[in-house]
């Protein structure tokens, strides 16, 4: 079903393309087109644009561009998307996760909450193509959709003061990885040595909204050997197109 566009003021340098109160790949993908069809345009003043589940925050310089011009803009360009072309392929990033022991210390908790064993929890996981909704809280912090509900999980009850970066985490409906070390009370189920944020590299961010991310279960020795590739900046991640 096609969502109903609303367009709301954010200040006076700022507005809201609005898609609906669902979270859903539909909507999100309305998002993501939107966003890459004002990318693609020749329209003058956007400053930066952030997507989040439902919604596209457009950032604009007024002496550019005027509220109502790019308010009829954003509306024509969602009015001409209908989805995702037949011929525009999914981008699947392919991460390396080592699950359980030290580097997921909540699995076996998660065998208690769940009543499924560890290796049932970590094939659950690393089954799906997850989609990533949107990007927050930590810079480049995924929020990834697709998360089976035989492993939903309550947040912990006592947020912990430092989670390693790189934890692979539950919370909620919700899975996502911690680019970062900081606190949190997500569920924690392994590790990956991929670096989602790097400030130092040309591209900071490692993926974007509207990607896909594939969790592969490793072995430590195979976590380890990657970490090293990583630290030396050898490493890179596996993308696939489907």
């Amino acid at each position: 079903m096609k969502q109903q566009l609303k367009i709301l003021p954010a200040g006076d340098m700022a507005l809201v393309a609005d898609f609906g109160n669902e979270i859903g790949p539909e909507i999100n993908e309305s998002v993501k087109r939107l966003s890459d069809s004002l990318r693609k345009s020749d329209l003058p003043g956007i400053i930066t644009m952030v997507p989040t589940y439902r919604s596209l925050l457009i950032y604009y310089e007024p002496s550019m561009v005027t509220y109502e011009e790019l308010s009829t803009k954003v509306r024509s360009l969602s009015e001409h998307e209908s989805g995702r072309d037949a011929d525009e392929k999914k981008k699947v990033l392919h991460i390396p996760v080592c699950y359980g022991n030290d580097y997921g210390e909540d699995l076996g908790d998660m065998e208690k909450l769940t009543g499924l064993s560890k290796k049932d929890i970590i094939d659950i996981h690393s089954g799906p193509e997850y989609r990533i909704y949107m990007l927050g809280f930590l810079p480049g912090f995924v929020y990834l959709g697709g998360l089976d509900e035989r492993i939903h999980a309550a947040r912990l009850a006592s947020p912990r003061v430092k989670i390693p970066k790189g934890s692979v985490a539950i919370g909620g409906a919700q899975t996502g990885v911690y680019p970062v070390e900081a606190p949190g009370g997500w569920r924690l189920i392994g590790r990956t040595p991929v670096m989602f944020y790097d400030p130092e590299a040309e591209k900071p961010i490692l993926c974007h909204a509207g990607e896909f991310v594939k969790f592969e279960p490793v072995s430590e020795e195979e976590y380890k050997a990657i970490e090293r590739d990583t630290e030396a900046k050898r490493y890179k991640v596996e993308v696939t197109f489907s």
